[in-house]
């Protein structure tokens, strides 16, 4: 499992450009400086629509205060999903929306749920993580079916600590 220290993997996500559905690795979307990104089991899922997402769209204010320069969501669900879902849940120019379709992303981090019980097949579980030019500082990872670790508001709890 990705670990503090490691980089980025450099594994593509799809994210929405004004052309439509553009690959790029992940480390290149996320770019330089001090970055969140979160993984969610899925988009439209109930933990993640009514508190995952919108916790971090509430929050986004006070962690650009704290020096993240971007917050980007990363589900294994394709590309029109998410944005689907950000348009749905008013996140636009506050979370980046990121596609890991067939769970490269989340293979690469080590992060991968085995939902087929729920029909939903492999997925990436519940996390977030605090990234600064490319290299992990502190990962966050929740236990089965909690909603703890991975929220905005632990991240801040966290960001607060470290000043």
């Amino acid at each position: 499992m990705i670990k503090a220290g490691d980089k980025l993997p450099a594994v593509q996500v799809t994210i929405l450009s004004e052309h439509g559905p553009k690959a790029v690795p992940l480390d290149q979307v996320l770019g330089n400086g001090r970055v969140v990104l979160f993984g969610v089991p899925g988009a439209f899922t109930p933990t993640c629509s009514a508190n995952h997402l919108p916790g971090f769209v509430e929050h986004r204010e006070a962690l650009r205060q704290a020096g993240v320069e971007k917050v980007a969501c990363m589900a294994v669900n394709d590309i029109f999903v998410m944005g689907a879902w950000e348009k749905a849940s008013a996140s636009e120019n506050h979370v980046l929306m990121m596609a890991d379709g067939n769970a490269d992303v989340t293979r690469a981090m080590g992060l991968e749920l085995d939902a087929s019980a729920f029909g939903m097949g492999l997925r990436c579980q519940r996390f977030s993580l605090l990234a600064e030019d490319g290299v992990v500082i502190e990962v966050f990872v929740d236990s089965g079916g909690e909603f703890r670790v991975s929220s905005a508001e632990h991240m801040l709890e966290f960001l607060c600590d470290q000043s």
